[in-house]
């Protein structure tokens, strides 16, 4: 494959989209909804042959969920491609302006970022999700899938490209990077001529790989280590339901709950309460001391915690469990072992409610609320390319804002600096 080609094809056809007014993106992604909708069976089969490969090369049964897709999913994906239609579109909105007392009339303006390139592991809804916002904001992208999604996302870019340009709109706009050679993931990295952000979605390997090779600014996030404090206030039936579906909903995506600490006034009462409703989900707890006996006594599978399962994002029917004497050791282990992703707890107090978004580092910080919520969907943003869990430019799910920038606009009258 020509790198080169393909990143001087995609800032070319960045130029065009720049200059699309909203109803002609919006019309764009209508045609890839309805191209996408007149094509389920050969998206299906092709994501067939993914599963099966994953399979038969011991893919973990989380990942064979992170790349599975059904008429359900499918249908919700598409479902979200039209939401991002509904969304406001950020390109041209004036963010504020002045004029200032030499007669410059100044204002900052969105406009799009040009080229995003983005990296991705087993998912292949990121592959639509992705192509939308990037549409909706005017950016051209090059996508590169790994190598378990191959043949979903080329049935899927296929569909997307021709989307395109039933919608006159040249191909190149979202292009997708074929081969499944690394060496194009490291060419993609040094494109700086021509892309002008990257966003990784993926382990921790891939995220260090872009930081530490890529010429271009890289957002980094996606790798959730997700923790749920129950203080002594909570309501612990409530609690029992908001652990369960933050651990058991979806267990294999990064807004999963990895640890729950509980305060040592109620541990007693809720680890066998809490261990009753996980083992009938197969939950399997990792804790030491009276949390694994409290938990064992509820019927619940507990293994003796290792080094490092704080640190771990596990993506499975795994939890940390840890019991603290309060708020205090509850912020001071998130510090120590958050990736500032999605934290929570679950409480009566007002101040330790505020105690606990002032005082903890996280994209998102929920207050009674699952940590389920950290998604762009969710938020109202339609989908998201990332969940960014760096503090410059974004932060957070990143939609449509995301995906954009400003310049300044000065407007005088024949005016020259003093």
């Amino acid at each position: 494959m020509d790198m080169q080609k393909m990143g001087a094809d995609a800032r070319q056809a960045s130029y065009q989209l720049a200059m699309l007014n909203t109803a002609q993106k919006n019309q764009a992604l209508e045609a890839i909804a309805v191209q996408l909708e007149q094509n389920v069976s050969a998206i299906l089969a092709a994501n067939g042959k993914d599963i099966e490969a994953g399979r038969a090369n011991g893919l973990s049964d989380a990942l064979l969920d992170r790349l599975l897709l059904d008429e359900g999913r499918l249908a919700g994906i598409i479902a979200d491609l039209r939401h991002v239609i509904a969304l406001p579109d950020p390109v041209g909105e004036v963010i504020d302006g002045c004029a200032l007392e030499n007669g410059l009339r100044l204002s900052r303006r969105r406009v799009p970022l040009g080229v995003v390139g983005t990296i991705y592991e087993a998912r292949p809804n990121v592959t639509i999700d992705v192509a939308g916002l990037c549409l909706k904001t005017g950016n051209a992208v090059i996508m590169r899938g790994g190598k378990e999604t191959i043949h979903s996302n080329l049935v899927l870019i296929e569909q997307i490209q021709a989307g395109l340009e039933n919608a006159g709109l040249p191909a190149t706009a979202i292009q997708y990077i074929r081969d499944p050679d690394r060496r194009y993931v490291a060419e993609l990295l040094k494109l700086d001529q021509y892309v002008d952000m990257i966003i990784p979605r993926g382990g921790a390997g891939l995220h260090q790989l872009c930081k530490e090779q890529s010429t271009i600014p890289v957002i980094t996030g996606g790798i959730g280590i997700c923790h749920m404090f129950v203080d002594e206030s909570a309501h612990l039936d409530k609690a029992v339901a908001l652990v369960e579906n933050a651990k058991v909903q979806r267990p294999s995506v990064c807004n999963a709950l990895d640890t729950v600490l509980v305060h040592q006034a109620v541990a007693q009462q809720f680890l066998p309460k809490l261990a009753q409703t996980l083992a009938q989900s197969k939950v399997i707890g990792h804790a030491e001391g009276e949390a694994k006996t409290w938990l064992e006594q509820g019927g619940m599978s507990v293994e003796a915690l290792k080094a490092g399962d704080f640190d771990q994002e596990w993506v499975s029917l795994n939890l940390n469990a840890k019991i603290v004497a309060d708020l205090d050791e509850a912020i001071a282990h998130i510090r120590q072992h958050t990736s500032q992703h999605s934290e929570a707890i679950l409480t009566q107090s007002l101040h330790n409610a505020e105690r606990f978004t002032h005082e903890v580092d996280a994209a998102a910080v929920y207050v009674n609320a699952s940590t389920r919520f950290t998604d762009g969907g969710q938020f109202g943003l339609g989908a998201e390319v990332a969940v960014s869990t760096q503090k410059l430019h974004a932060r957070g799910p990143m939609g449509l804002e995301a995906l954009t920038t400003y310049k300044w606009i000065g407007i005088g009258d024949d005016l020259i600096r003093a």
